[in-house]
């Protein structure tokens, strides 16, 4: 239950933002296809799975807040090559780890809202790992050749992001494997 009107308004951002860039990286996951990187497609579907469950968990410890809200987001646009659309995913997730989640957690933090402040660690140590994962696909797409990738797997209760293997145990949540989505070629 959120009790600070700064802290929902806050959930209701990330929630907005989040939802945006799940969004977002299905248009980009298409471009991806198209432009002949179908592993920077894979990461980017997978990457979107991990931003709509940080969109439901912001949502869910958003809970007994209801109405209708006017919602402020941050969002890349643009369609333009695989290159560049990774480029406004790095610029997205850079602005969530240096900027918005920080600020986020400590507010949260400061008014004692828990859920809230879980909600957005688990987006804020995500979001480091995307943008790691989208500064090597896009250094593969300069170079006209596609991310080397054999699959994604994702925690379903945080958004954890993992290249390539699946953990027997969430290091962020402390889940089990099987608690993974796994996205393959």
């Amino acid at each position: 239950m959120v009790k600070n009107e700064m802290t929902a308004q806050n959930l209701r951002s990330a929630f907005g933002g989040e939802s945006q860039a799940y969004q977002r990286y299905k248009v980009w996951a298409k471009k991806a296809e198209k432009d002949g990187f179908p592993n920077i497609a894979l990461l980017f579907d997978a990457i979107a799975y991990a931003e709509e469950i940080h969109a439901g968990n912001h949502f869910e410890a958003h809970g007994n807040v209801d109405g209708g809200f006017l919602v402020a987001s941050g969002a890349e646009f643009g369609l333009a090559s695989t290159a560049k659309n990774l480029e406004g995913a790095i610029a997205g997730e850079n602005f969530e780890i240096e900027q918005m989640y920080p600020t986020y957690h400590l507010v949260a933090s400061d008014q004692d809202e828990s859920d809230a402040v879980k909600s957005f660690y688990y987006s804020l140590e995500a979001e480091k790992i995307h943008s790691k994962l989208f500064s090597e696909a896009k250094e593969a797409a300069e170079e006209g050749k596609d991310y080397d990738l054999e699959y994604v797997s994702i925690c379903e209760k945080c958004g954890h992001t993992v290249k390539d293997r699946t953990p027997d145990q969430c290091p962020i949540c402390g889940v089990k494997k099987d608690r993974f989505k796994e996205f393959h070629k």
